[in-house]
């Protein structure tokens, strides 16, 4: 049965990246059998300069519909002085509530041949595998009440709720559960639990939450220490489970590690495995247009839709082994560039992974 994709580029460089992962779904299409069709659809900065809003209606209506979303990057300077109920992340925040996308899967993975990309050194880096698990769709981000207000003495004052709920909890921490099972059975849940209420909740579900799995071995860490250590000594985590602010905040600290937050693709996942699929990185507004940009964060996340929702692993892992080979080929974008590598811009990645599908 022919799956639908739902391909959202969004804003900035979200148009040139996408454009790459779509050559390599369609060499899969083409060569390899993928029974899947893609439609497009308009969201965050680009959507509003076209309908009004960040999220159209018909947008939302397009990635219900699909059995997986694509999307690339909101945002811009353009936007920034639009009123906050439209600016483009809106568009963001609105697919992951509308599509109940309560479960942000972010890999920090370190390809060997980029060991030396990143800024640490390289033996603390190599060999690093980390899985963070960010609860997507409450915390802080969503909490009510919120907004700006006026005191009696007409100082102006802005507020937002940190609330979490003991099943929005409970399910994460199985979706991190689950992840570990399949990994080195490790789990570190990150909170502030010494002086936040509602992670102290956070942290006493996840131990009730582990109880029925023995064979975990679960962890606490307070977020300030556990951005620490992601610097210090990153190899030591496994998978990392924690809110929907901290897990944003550490997950790019995480990504650095990499050598390049360009490199790292995300699953957002519903209760059911549908999924929205994105690189983590921003639209990058100040390189747009300029064939600068690296897709792979984007092909990679392609590979993570066939894993995770479309149940393609084999297709997968052509891709994975698609991208290890250009990186031995030793091509690089100018955010992975180093001496002695060849540097390339974004159509021209995408295509080597393409010959490299085919080759």
């Amino acid at each position: 049965m022919t799956k639908k994709i739902a391909v959202l580029p969004g804003d900035g460089i979200g148009q040139e990246i996408v454009a790459e992962a779509v050559k390599v779904i369609d060499v899969l299409r083409a060569d390899f059998g993928l029974d899947v069709e893609m439609e497009e659809g308009l969201v965050g900065g680009t959507a509003y300069d076209a309908k009004g809003h960040p999220l159209p209606e018909e947008t939302l209506d397009l990635a219900k519909s699909a059995d997986a979303v694509l999307l690339g990057a909101v945002g811009g300077y353009k936007w920034e002085s639009l009123p906050i109920e439209v600016r483009p992340e809106k568009g963001l925040l609105g697919l992951r509530s509308g599509l109940g996308l309560f479960a942000n899967l972010r890999p920090a993975l370190l390809y060997p041949q980029l060991a030396s990309a990143s800024t640490l050194k390289p033996e603390v880096v190599s060999g690093l595998d980390i899985m963070i698990v960010r609860e997507l769709t409450g915390g802080i981000y969503f909490g009510q009440p919120r907004g700006v207000r006026t005191l009696d003495n007409g100082e102006k004052q802005g507020f937002n709720t940190l609330v979490y709920s003991e099943s929005e909890i409970r399910r994460i921490g199985k979706v991190a559960f689950d992840i570990a099972m399949k990994r080195d059975k490790r789990v570190c849940s990150v909170d502030k639990a010494n002086v936040l209420e509602c992670t102290e909740l956070w942290r006493e579900v996840m131990i009730e939450e582990a109880g029925a799995r023995p064979e975990i071995e679960l962890s606490h860490m307070y977020v300030d220490n556990a951005a620490m250590q992601l610097v210090r000594a990153p190899k030591q985590f496994d998978v990392m489970v924690t809110t929907n602010m901290f897990g944003d905040i550490l997950s790019d600290a995480a990504a650095m590690l990499t050598g390049s937050i360009g490199m790292l693709p995300s699953a957002s996942l519903d209760e059911n495995g549908k999924g929205m699929y994105e690189p983590i990185h921003g639209s990058a507004p100040d390189i747009a247009g300029q064939n600068i940009a690296n897709p792979l964060a984007t092909i990679l996340s392609v590979a993570m839709m066939l894993r995770y929702t479309l149940d393609e692993p084999e297709m997968a892992g052509r891709i994975e082994k698609a991208v290890n080979a250009i990186l031995d080929q030793g091509k690089r974008t100018a955010d992975i560039w180093t001496e002695g590598s060849e540097k390339v811009g974004t159509a021209e990645m995408g295509d080597a992974v393409v010959a490299a599908l085919r080759g």
